[in-house]
């Protein structure tokens, strides 16, 4: 029966999500149940393609990622896959009528993952964003709105400075990993083999301005949306609190974690101040 094929196929990218982010899954269990499900199944996918790109090396990655690439179209294009996480992905897409453009984008940046290794110009480097962390922050927000389209012209804005920030937080965590296991370097005008305090200042601002402005949009999400959505903002504000205050040499020798503690710490803090309407 396909109703069990598409069963399996959401557990299947519910796993991918809890296996690769402990962090990511338990905001997403923050969401109410009737949209929990398609953030699974977006995750589950962008996941997978990141996969390829970052972490195959023992492989083509290039002939791998054509192979996912031509899957992808098929599965949009028939409405099914044999790969369960595309399965997920293309019913979620359907549902919710994701625009193609979207994840063209987001193909088109993990592609550049395949061979490009500095972003020498701000035009670059936003483009790469765009299509890396804003159009997915714009699938889930297709999902958050239930296909209400005033409400998504209204906070799409605000979800592309949220991706931003959390994607920006992301390559200075992982700063060390990027530049000496991929050789790659995403901030511009940033060397960073000698990466400074001022140069880390410059690019705390900007993830900090970024994050201002997707606040915003989270106090206008709808409720099945805004407590989800809030935990995964104050756990990334914890992690950008925290590599605020990291000397610019630790962050390029170390990854800078929340430990488990703080995260439950935050899930309590996240829930009384939701319970309280304070958002």
């Amino acid at each position: 029966m396909k109703s069990l094929f598409d069963k399996i196929s959401f557990d299947c990218s519910k796993n991918v999500t809890k296996s690769y982010s402990t962090s990511f899954s338990v905001a997403v269990k923050m969401l109410a149940p009737c949209i929990r499900q398609d953030i699974y199944n977006i995750y589950g996918f962008v996941r997978f393609a990141d996969e390829i790109v970052d972490t195959f090396h023992d492989y083509d990655k290039e002939k791998l990622f054509g192979m996912f690439e031509h899957d992808l179209e098929k599965a949009l294009e028939n409405r099914i896959s044999l790969n369960p996480v595309l399965n997920s992905f293309q019913h979620t897409v359907h549902k919710y009528n994701i625009p193609l453009k979207m994840i063209d984008s987001f193909m088109n940046s993990m592609k550049l993952d395949l061979h490009k290794k500095e972003y020498k110009s701000f035009d670059e480097y936003n483009e790469y964003i765009y299509g890396s962390a804003d159009v997915v922050g714009l699938m889930c927000l297709k999902v958050f709105v239930k296909g209400d389209e005033h409400k998504f012209n209204e906070l799409q804005a605000s979800a592309m400075r949220l991706g931003s920030a959390f994607q920006k937080v992301n390559f200075l965590r992982d700063l060390k990993a990027d530049y000496e296991d991929l050789s790659r370097t995403y901030f511009p005008n940033t060397d960073l083999s000698r990466l400074d305090e001022h140069s880390k200042h410059l690019i705390i601002k900007e993830i900090e301005a970024d994050f201002e402005a997707g606040f915003h949009g989270i106090l206008k999400l709808p409720m099945e949306a805004k407590f989800g959505v809030y935990t995964a903002y104050v756990y990334y504000k914890k992690l950008l609190t925290k590599l605020k205050n990291t000397p610019s040499v630790e962050i390029k020798n170390a990854r800078i974690r929340v430990p488990n503690y703080e995260k439950f710490g935050l899930l309590a803090k996240c829930y009384v101040n939701y319970r309280l309407n304070l958002l």
